[in-house]
């Protein structure tokens, strides 16, 4: 389960801000990525010990994903974008978002793991072949995140690839 870890010393860094207590269940679901059963249940574990921390939707959103559960994975991307909008004052249509509502450029924070969350759901809608969906939030990436920070052409490149397959 590579859950890209941003730097790999003593266990993976999930984030900066993660209490030691939603940490450790994190941790643990790393130490042991090829038991689904046992991640699953620590992250979900994680989840339950703090709701509000955005990193273990991110983490659970991969879990799933690596795994081909692209509902399951949509509902976490879902909900960590509805998480990530209220922790950063924003309208909870993210549709209504535009580069004015927040500072985009942040290296993290909830409106940074708002794009990732964004990004993700693209992802996850060109897997479940719901290629116009993923291409509107690819289009909605693009307005708040022009710099392309968040790495969401690789996504767009995905889209293109598909489109092209089917002309």
């Amino acid at each position: 389960m590579s859950l890209a870890p941003l730097n790999a010393g003593d266990g993976m860094l999930f984030g900066s801000n993660i209490p030691e207590n939603v940490n450790a269940f994190l941790q643990a679901a790393a130490m042991k990525p090829n038991d689904e059963a046992w991640a699953e249940m620590n992250l979900q574990q994680a989840l339950a010990e703090n709701p509000e921390q955005l990193e273990v939707y991110v983490a659970l959103y991969k879990f799933y994903c690596y795994r081909g559960r692209f509902d399951e994975a949509e509902a976490m991307a879902r909900m960590a974008l509805a998480k990530a909008a209220a922790q950063a004052g924003l309208d909870s249509d993210w549709w209504a978002l535009g580069p004015e509502s927040a500072d985009w450029s942040l290296f993290e924070g909830p409106a940074r793991l708002l794009l990732y969350s964004l990004k993700a759901l693209a992802f996850i809608s060109l897997r479940q072949q719901r290629i116009q969906e993923a291409e509107e939030v690819l289009d909605l990436l693009l307005k708040l995140d022009p710099e392309d920070r968040v790495g969401s052409s690789v996504v767009r490149d995905m889209a293109a690839a598909i489109l092209d397959d089917h002309h």
